[in-house]
C-alpha cells in the first residue's frame, strides 16, 4: 500500500480573488510546492539537486483535478500525496487537499523523468526509483501495481 505524504499551507491573500477564495490556478502552484517538498522531505532528493546532480527535471505530463468546494484566505489545507505508478520515467501521483473534514480538491497527475540535456524522457535514476518504489510499498524498488 503506498505511504502518504501530508504538506499543509495556510490560505494566504496571494492565493485569492477579489471574493476571498482561492483563485484555481494559485492550486497548481500548491500542488508543485507540495510534490517539491516530496521529494525533497520523503524521496532525499531536492529539486535543485536534481537538476544539478542528476541533470534531470520532472515535468508534469498530464494532470486531471475536480475542485469540490472552494477555499477561503485563512483556511488551512493539507494536501495529501500518495504515489500511485512508478513506469521506467513516469511517476503516476494522486493528491487530495482537504480543510479538516472537507475536502476542496481531488487530482491525478504523470510526472516524467526528463533529462536536462536532451529534454527527452530518461530512466529515473536508481537510488530515486528505490525510494519511490518504498513509498509505494515495494521493499525492492519495484515499479508498483
Amino acid at each position: 500500500m503506498a505511504e502518504t505524504f501530508t504538506h499543509s499551507l495556510k490560505v494566504r491573500f496571494q492565493h485569492c480573488d477579489p471574493a476571498g477564495i482561492v483563485f484555481y490556478p494559485r492550486y497548481f502552484e500548491m500542488i508543485n510546492e507540495t510534490v517539491e517538498v516530496w521529494f525533497d522531505e520523503r524521496l532525499g532528493v531536492a529539486f535543485e539537486a536534481m537538476q544539478r546532480d542528476l541533470a534531470g527535471t520532472v515535468p508534469t505530463a498530464r494532470i486531471e483535478i475536480v475542485f469540490l468546494a472552494p477555499s477561503r484566505h485563512g483556511d488551512r489545507l493539507d494536501f495529501h500525496l500518495a504515489p500511485t505508478r512508478l513506469g521506467r520515467s513516469s511517476l503516476d501521483l494522486a493528491i487530495d487537499a482537504v480543510s479538516g473534514a472537507d475536502q476542496r480538491l481531488r487530482m491525478t497527475s504523470t510526472l516524467v523523468f526528463v533529462s536536462t540535456a536532451t529534454l527527452r524522457p530518461a530512466r529515473w535514476p536508481a537510488h530515486l526509483a528505490a525510494a519511490i518504489g518504498r513509498t509505494l510499498g515495494c521493499d525492492d524498488g519495484a515499479r508498483g501495481p
